[in-house]
């Protein structure tokens, strides 16, 4: 087993993934963190399964360490990500450079796909606003990244974290969502409660939320975190 076991969704896996590897490298100390979607992994964690390090939104995280799944105090703000727009290879790419542009390419495409995370509430929230034909919005399954249904054709469209679309082959980014109709989503990492190596941990969020890994975090599309998610 490795020396620090954790739990993140899907939308950081890269990111960890070099992250956990750099770190070995540096410390000794090996890190496998398993990455699901951010409901099975709260899920998982509710019902006692025992992680050193849990990287999820922030809104789950704080969720969990008020409920005591989290040790007080661990949280700390670890990335940003923006909401970006995809299609397949090879199609038009929509024009996203405002609301109203944005909303006549998503309205005009026979099929919308969102996912289960963050990203997910927000787009679905807009595809309700400009009043989308539900028939035509498909969800990804949780753990199935949106970009998987586009390489497949089984949606024309679709919007996730950017992080999501960067490692999927056969799509193409059109672009972030237009400020306005934005959500950038804060993720954040913590110590879980059943911790079996806290120290360890601990040093891990460290690193973690340290200014060193700010280049990894931009090559996998994600911003270091601009406002704080310490529940300290």
């Amino acid at each position: 087993m490795a020396d620090i076991v954790g739990i993140s969704s899907m939308a950081t896996r890269q990111l960890l993934a070099e992250l956990a590897g750099e770190y070995q490298k540096r410390t000794g100390q090996s890190v496998a963190i398993e990455s699901v979607g951010g409901v099975d992994a709260a899920r998982r964690i509710r019902a006692g399964e025992k992680f050193d390090i849990v990287v999820l939104a922030d809104d789950a995280m704080r969720k969990l360490e008020a409920d005591g799944f989290l040790k007080a105090g661990s949280r700390a703000g670890f990335a940003e990500s923006a909401i970006a727009v995809a299609v397949r290879s090879g199609a038009r790419r929509p024009d996203l450079s405002d609301e109203a542009v944005t909303k006549a390419a998503v309205l005009s495409a026979r099929s919308v796909g969102y996912s289960t995370g963050p990203s997910g509430t927000h787009v679905l929230k807009l595809l309700e606003k400009w009043g989308a034909d539900k028939a035509r919005i498909i969800q990804a399954p949780p753990g199935v990244p949106v970009g998987t249904l586009i390489s497949r054709g089984e949606v024309e469209i679709g919007f996730q974290q950017l992080s999501e679309f960067l490692e999927v082959p056969g799509i193409e980014v059109a672009g972030l969502l237009p400020p306005g109709i934005q959500s950038v989503t804060l993720f954040a990492c913590g110590v879980g409660a059943q911790a079996t190596n806290e120290a360890g941990a601990r040093e891990l969020v460290g690193y973690l939320t340290s200014p060193e890994t700010n280049a990894s975090k931009w090559k996998h599309g994600m911003e270091p975190p601009r406002r704080a998610g310490s529940g300290g």
